[in-house]
C-alpha cells in the first residue's frame, strides 16, 4: 500500500515549486519531482515523520521529535536537492 501524503507535505512542497507523489521505491514514502523528473525519493515508510506525529501523538510530542530531527540532520539542509534536504524540507 502506497504512502498517504499529508496535507502539510503537499503544502510544503507547493511552497518549494516541487511535486509530489507516492514514491515508487520500495520503503520510501514521497517521490520528488521537478520538471517532470524524479529528484528524490524522500522517507523511510517504516518511520514517523512530523505530520504523522502530530497526528498519532499531539503537537507538544511531534515538536519535540521534529527537534531531534532537525539536530540529527542539520547537515542535510546546507546541500541542496538531496534526499535529506527535500525529507526535512517537506516532512520535518
Amino acid at each position: 500500500m502506497p504512502y498517504h501524503i499529508t496535507e502539510y507535505s503537499k503544502q510544503q512542497a507547493k511552497k518549494l515549486n516541487v511535486d509530489v507523489k507516492p514514491s515508487s521505491k520500495k520503503n520510501k514514502k514521497i517521490d520528488v519531482i521537478k520538471n517532470n523528473k524524479v529528484i528524490a525519493s524522500i522517507g523511510d515508510i517504516r518511520y514517523n515523520d512530523y505530520p504523522n506525529y502530530l497526528k498519532s501523538h499531539g503537537k507538544q510530542y511531534a515538536d519535540l521529535r521534529r527537534k531531534l530531527y532537525k539536530i540529527r540532520h542539520k547537515n542535510d539542509l546546507k546541500i541542496k536537492n538531496t534526499p535529506g534536504y527535500w525529507a526535512s524540507r517537506l516532512l520535518w
